[in-house]
């Protein structure tokens, strides 16, 4: 078995081997899928897997915009169109400098897993440029994502590539990159989602990503009869996830003790209540400051420079910031404190020598592309409105993302449970994932 997986990850280093995120994203399933595959002769042979890896397509444009001072910038722009089989292109748009081809790659097949196991109709995709927003004026970032737009314009639609927003994409950006869809295209589709609540936008929409990370890791505390009320929580990030994830664990009942940004983190020993969560919603979304200016307001808690929260005692971990920022010697540390459940908010925030530490200590672990996939699911339920000319209400939306998060809780304990009874959930995730979109592409023959 052994074997057969480093024969298949040989054929997709020679092929990648300059796109470390992505070889990290196909290393994981692959340990965890071959296995199945090998077992079931119904893919075995198929090379299944090695064309899941392969994306359907790889869009690269330039992107030309003129800054506020009249200068010609240059960007790049991207278009991850990965697996179309169960349903169209489907995944966000990341605006960051260190957006790269590997990245989106890895974004893209994470994708095609996650959209399969909410059980709606959706393939996989990522895209995005390295531009920066922070610091771009409302008419720069207006400017940009209208260029960015009458380039991407070609490649998507609501039945072919239904972009969402991602890091540095948000209900700003959305609407002028909407904006520009709609008068070059002379219509009115859903071909985004994460749009305005008065231009076609669901609710729950924003909260969805975060709130549905809680639901994951309270259903996977259930399944040791606990529950989050009571626990503390230590949360990285500050901004769309972490922020509604903090709000969705206040409302259970449990205590956030932090949060961070690429400065570093605030622990707040007395929690981080709702009228404190408010402010940082404010500092974040409106001022666009730092997080450490919390302590401006609450000189109680600490700002700690540089580091990641994973140090702080806690019973629950999500890792709600950005990939690989959790470590082994951060696993260690959470286990070593007494933290029993680690929820990923953000796409592969844990290293696989972090994961490898959670499974060995055998607490619950959930990988992001089944407890943070209530973001890309309520983007589908957007898609439906849409389609419909029709708009549920905030309890409707939110009912259907608790049992979109509880059916891949179910789809990964099924796949995932060994013998010993504990189950693994990034196997779990990995297989149900998988299946479905492999017997799409049996279905449909070598195409």
């Amino acid at each position: 078995m052994k074997q057969n997986i480093e024969s298949f990850l040989d054929l997709v280093r020679e092929r990648n081997g300059h796109e470390p995120e992505f070889l990290q994203a196909v290393e994981e399933v692959a340990e965890t899928v071959i296995p199945y595959i090998v077992k079931h002769d119904i893919y075995y042979g198929k090379n299944i897997l090695l064309r899941m890896v392969e994306p359907e397509r790889l869009i690269s444009f330039r992107v030309s915009w003129v800054d506020d001072s009249g200068e010609i910038q240059v960007n790049r722009g991207y278009r991850v169109q990965m697996n179309s089989a169960i349903g169209p292109y489907k995944g966000g748009l990341r605006f960051h400098p260190t957006v790269n081809a590997s990245i989106l790659k890895f974004l893209a097949f994470e994708q095609v897993f996650k959209n399969s196991l909410t059980t709606l109709p959706m393939g996989g995709g990522k895209g995005g440029s390295d531009f920066d927003p922070k610091g771009k004026s409302d008419n720069e970032i207006m400017r940009f994502c209208h260029a960015f737009m009458s380039e991407l314009f070609r490649y998507i639609g609501p039945n072919t590539d239904v972009p969402a927003g991602d890091i540095g994409v948000g209900t700003r950006e959305i609407g002028f990159l909407f904006g520009m869809y709609k008068k070059l295209k002379n219509e009115f589709t859903g071909v985004l989602t994460g749009k305005g609540l008065t231009w076609g936008g669901s609710l729950i929409r924003p909260e969805a990503t975060g709130y549905g990370n809680v639901y994951f890791a309270q259903k996977m505390l259930e399944t040791k009869n606990d529950t989050i009320k009571g626990k503390s929580v230590v949360i990285s990030g500050s901004g769309n996830v972490a922020q509604y994830a903090a709000e969705k664990v206040l409302q259970l009942g449990g205590k956030v003790l932090t949060l961070s940004d690429s400065s570093g983190y605030i622990f707040d020993e007395d929690g981080i209540d709702a009228d404190k969560l408010a402010f940082v919603m404010d500092l974040k979304n409106v001022k666009r400051g730092r997080i450490s200016e919390y302590l401006e307001s609450y000189p109680n808690a600490k700002f700690i420079k540089g580091k990641t929260p994973w140090g702080e005692k806690c019973d629950v971990a999500l890792p709600c910031a950005t990939q690989n920022e959790l470590q082994e010697e951060d696993a260690n540390t959470l286990l070593s404190n007494g933290c029993i459940c680690v929820s990923e908010g953000a796409n592969m925030p844990s290293t696989k020598e972090a994961i490898a530490a959670f499974h060995k200590a055998k607490i619950l672990f959930a990988p992001g592309k089944a407890s943070n996939a209530g973001g890309v699911a309520t983007s589908g339920l957007e898609m439906t409105q849409n389609s419909l000319r029709f708009k549920w209400s905030r309890e409707e939306v939110d009912n259907k993302l608790k049992d979109i998060m509880s059916d891949i809780h179910k789809s990964c304990s099924e796949y995932g449970t060994d013998d010993d009874g504990y189950v693994d959930y990034v196997k779990g995730a990995n297989i149900a994932g998988f299946v479905k979109v492999a017997d799409a592409m049996l279905a449909q023959g070598i195409v």
